[in-house]
């Protein structure tokens, strides 16, 4: 990824570069640069409902970053779907 960044014409690829690699000097096990967080934590999900949770936790991330007052309100959003509201992505309802 970082080699394909190099090659572009990206106004901004300088900035990224240096982000990447002063973010990897903060951590030992990185020789150069930092491309990945370390906030990513996989849940297994076992039961319907800890599926049910997750979808509630990304429903509402537009709520909790201001951007609508109601998940359903959210363009595209599958809240628009659970709401039997139409919407932008069609899903397959669990």
């Amino acid at each position: 990824m970082l080699e394909e960044l190099k090659q572009l014409p990206e106004s901004r690829r300088d900035w990224i570069l240096y982000r990447f690699e002063y973010v990897g000097k903060f951590d030992h096990r990185i020789e150069h640069h930092r491309f990945w967080q370390d906030k990513s934590h996989p849940v297994e999900l076992t039961t319907t409902e800890m599926i049910e949770q997750r979808i509630n936790y990304v429903h509402e991330n537009p709520v909790r970053t201001g951007i609508v007052a109601k998940a359903e309100e959210y363009l595209f959003s599958s809240a628009r779907n659970y709401a039997g509201l139409s919407a932008v992505i069609e899903i397959d309802e669990v």
